[in-house]
């Protein structure tokens, strides 16, 4: 039997096997109380703090529906091109467990609120490709075991278990989508292409702040093959918990080695769960998988149906945001980038604080500029998001207004920046504690130029002769005395004149 470690190359798995997936997404909504009673969902509590006898599930507690939980959910669906039910129920979700302390999980089973839509994604060469939505639900999330005494974070190997059940009952919502077909190689790439969208969609509707690196956000990577030709989908692999982006798209071919190894040795696939390691970008057995008859639904008797009018849901829909895909279109033409550039963009997590730096008085190119150069290499370097660096959009359009304006030029303008970001002050602030304002006085900046000639007489009858390419050298020969604060425009204008040379 292969063993999970033995792969194929993931070329000869395309030659053989075309990739199925299926994409489940838990959302956490940002209501202010849990899904079915009045706990705070804020984070940072203390263990067992956040909980009452409903999301304890002690005997005779009667849940109660978060009205903004449900809103929530139909933003999603309607943004999701879904139909929103017009009557759907609650169910039970039966299992034991130690983090879910009714022994059933509140959900949705047969009755979600959102079906039937569809998520247009850009690929990296701005390819689009449509993802099939089967199911948007509502459900609440378990509790947190904490597995203690052990080397990896595990129940294998841990002396024992703390439970933490203020977490249970946080809103969720569910995205699953149908069988993702037709990806062919570029089925990790559709992976993370489709849950980097989901992300920006939820942002954009308000309803989560979708950090995956928190758990607002998680991603199951179902995976199957199957050989070309053939109808019939393969056994499916089920990767839990998946929290980041590169990390998708990494589960996703890792599995599809994995896969075609066993198939081509003549092994079978075991439906099961599995982990996604960080380290190693590898898979490893969980637990055998469930279906959804092990889980015994039946519909939730304490919870009446949720029917949301029509009335509503319009007035739901007439209040959504552009959305991203749309938002992007609109300012990739306003900005005249091509679909490369928008996408590098979008990649960096630079895309918002560009329109945020631009609507604090920046022109488009070099708000552009300083966040995807100077901003993102010091984001970068630093290890953190760019929105995470201590510099404003307002601060970064200033330090542009000072370059238009003639009182920086670019190789000042970053001075300042590295200033901003070391906790200077303002751009302002930074430019009168280092002095880097550039040199405008046209009789300092005559004196410079002046004393330049002076010492470079072979090159000023270059210039003399003709050769205006030449005043390079003495432009610099300024740029050097003045340390770099003259406007060099102006520099090679002044020289050229004093040597009696135009341009032309």
């Amino acid at each position: 039997m292969t063993t999970t470690t033995d792969l194929v190359s993931y070329e000869d798995a395309l030659a053989s096997y075309d990739p199925v997936m299926g994409l489940e997404v838990h959302v956490e909504l940002g209501t202010n109380t849990k899904m079915f009673c009045g706990c705070s969902t804020s984070l940072g509590a203390d263990p067992n703090t956040q909980t009452c006898p409903t999301c304890l599930g002690m005997p005779g507690a009667l849940p109660v529906v978060n009205a903004t939980g449900v809103e929530s959910a139909i933003k999603i669906g309607l943004a999701l091109n879904c139909e929103i039910a017009e009557w759907c129920r609650f169910a039970r979700k039966n299992y034991f467990y130690p983090d879910m302390p009714k022994n059933f999980q509140t959900s949705q089973y047969d009755e979600p609120i959102a079906f039937n839509g569809y998520l247009d994604v850009q690929l990296e060469d701005g390819e689009t490709f449509r993802v099939e939505i089967e199911r948007a639900h509502m459900e609440e999330d378990t509790g947190k075991s904490l597995h203690v005494g052990g080397a990896t974070g595990r129940i294998h190997g841990a002396s024992h278990s703390l439970l933490d059940y203020n977490r249970a009952g946080i809103p969720l919502i569910e995205i699953v989508t149908k069988p993702i077909v037709g990806a062919g190689e570029r089925a990790p790439e559709v992976a993370r292409a489709y849950v980097r969208e989901l992300r920006e969609l939820i942002r954009a509707l308000g309803v989560s702040e979708a950090r995956m690196e928190q758990g607002q956000m998680r991603c199951d990577v179902n995976l199957s093959l199957r050989p070309h030709g053939r109808e019939k989908f393969g056994t499916r692999s089920e990767t839990k918990n998946v929290n980041s982006l590169r990390s998708v798209e990494r589960a996703a071919r890792f599995e599809i080695q994995r896969h075609a190894a066993v198939l081509s040795s003549g092994g079978t696939i075991v439906q099961e769960t599995r982990h996604f390691h960080e380290d190693t970008g590898s898979t490893t057995s969980g637990r055998v998988k469930e279906e959804a008859e092990d889980y015994r639904y039946f519909p939730e008797p304490d919870l009446v149906p949720v029917a949301p009018s029509r009335e509503w849901v319009e007035e739901i829909r007439g209040s959504l945001p552009e959305l991203p895909l749309a938002r992007r279109n609109r300012l990739r033409e306003e900005w005249g980038v091509s679909g490369t550039d928008m996408q590098a963009i979008l990649n960096a997590g630079t895309l918002d604080l560009i329109v945020r730096t631009i609507e604090a008085g920046a022109d488009a190119a070099s708000a552009r500029k300083w966040w995807m150069g100077e901003l993102a290499r010091s984001a970068n370097e630093s290890g953190v998001a760019p929105d995470q660096l201590a510099i404003t959009p307002d601060q970064v359009a200033r330090v542009s207004e000072l370059v238009a304006k003639g009182e920086l030029n670019d190789k000042l303008a970053r001075q300042v920046i590295e200033g901003v970001l070391a906790g200077e002050g303002t751009p302002d602030e930074v430019v009168d504690k280092r002095g880097l304002k550039v040199v405008s006085d046209e009789g300092a900046l005559g004196t410079a130029v002046d004393e330049a000639i002076a010492g470079n007489p072979g090159v000023a009858d270059k210039i003399r002769g003709g050769k205006v390419a030449a005043a390079g050298a003495l432009v610099g020969a300024v740029m050097k005395a003045t340390r770099g604060q003259a406007d060099a425009a102006r520099v090679k204008e002044l020289i050229l004149e004093k040597l009696g040379v135009s341009e032309g």
